[in-house]
């Protein structure tokens, strides 16, 4: 201000330009109108939706920038009653089933404009697991998915908090519940009968650790699929999902003259199988055929490459992600079962057993 204006008492008019509009706030009206579009399409672009044109997203992102625009999503949360946020629950990321069923779910939730919550359980109980709902009412999320592939240490069955909008993934939550999981018994129930058609007389299995849903699900596929063939079920060999767990139940595999084939509960097993076998001078296919679960990016390149269960494992995170928006938007319960085919990849780890040959 001037000295002339200061003696007078006058001030000079605010700027009609960007700096008279910041003293009020920029809003989304401010953006739609620069950009040319409506205040949905501004929304819509602010929160990352897919059904916006390219060239209109980038005509809207450029007003923001212009204006110094910044979205308000704690007042867009209470105007429009969501978070556009939702919750993922689990007990650990290290299995391959776990962390590549996360990542879909993530990649899902974008693609209709929301982010995830991770929350993490330390232990498998009830009480934790409550917990982590507590944590997620907290951080305010629209909806969880819950990731709980053991059973829990202190109860036969899980409780979870009534009035949450929630789909649970690889578990027993029977019809209380939204389920969404691979079909663990078919693809089981795949891979020994392939093996029994090679013409193996019975099929040896490396079972995932005791209170795994997905390991006992493999395991009962297995030995249903034997007695179902009138063939004899031989005593099971225990592993926890990892390469070194499946390379000693492989050494005592390798001591048995008459195990021609194993049905392996996951490809990190398998690959200790392999080595194994490898160690004691049983050739697989040729001596040995093994067959895996999971097929993991790396189990087309084993020596000899594994023949091996596909699971879907972006399918299922879509699926979640789906099944939880439709509760969310439309308030259904979506308790029907939400099983995801798998199908059997043949490789080169099986073949007929010698004496067919």
């Amino acid at each position: 201000m001037s000295a002339a204006e200061r003696s007078s008492g006058t001030t000079p008019p605010a700027s009609s330009g960007r700096r008279g509009r910041a003293k009020r706030g920029v809003s989304i009206g401010d953006v739609a109108r620069l950009a040319g579009v409506s205040s949905q399409t501004v929304s819509r672009v602010s929160t990352g939706h897919p059904r916006v044109i390219p060239s209109t997203r980038d005509r809207v992102l450029a007003a923001m920038k212009e204006l110094g625009y910044r979205p308000n999503s704690a007042a867009r949360a209470l105007r429009m009653g969501e978070f556009r946020t939702l919750g993922v629950v689990l007990f650990t990321l290290s299995s391959t089933g776990n962390s590549r069923t996360v990542e879909a779910i993530a990649d899902h939730a974008a693609a209709e404009g929301y982010a995830i919550t991770l929350i993490p359980v330390a232990r498998p109980t009830q009480d934790d697991v409550l917990g982590a709902f507590t944590r997620l009412e907290e951080l305010a999320v629209d909806g969880v998915i819950v990731i709980m592939e053991v059973h829990l240490l202190d109860t036969a069955t899980v409780t979870l908090p009534p009035g949450v909008q929630l789909v649970v993934v690889d578990s027993d939550a029977g019809d209380h519940y939204a389920v969404v999981d691979s079909d663990q018994y078919d693809g089981a129930r795949q891979a020994v009968r392939h093996l029994l058609d090679l013409g193996h007389r019975t099929v040896w299995h490396v079972a995932g650790p005791a209170g795994s849903f997905s390991a006992e699900r493999r395991a009962h596929a297995w030995r249903t699929t034997l007695e179902e063939a009138g063939r004899r079920v031989p005593r099971i060999e225990q592993g926890d999902w990892s390469a070194a767990s499946g390379y000693q139940a492989g050494l005592r595999l390798a001591e048995r003259p008459g195990c021609t084939a194993v049905f392996v509960g996951n490809d990190q097993m398998a690959l200790g199988v392999l080595r194994a076998f490898h160690e004691h001078g049983r050739t697989v296919p040729d001596d040995i055929s093994v067959v895996g679960f999971d097929d993991i990016p790396d189990a087309g390149y084993f020596i000899p490459p594994l023949t091996t269960v596909r699971q879907d494992f972006a399918e299922v995170g879509r699926r979640c992600v789906q099944r939880l928006l439709q509760q969310i938007r439309h308030a259904g319960n979506g308790t029907d079962p939400g099983l995801v085919p798998t199908h059997l990849v043949i490789r080169h780890s099986t073949a007929p057993p010698r004496r067919a040959r």
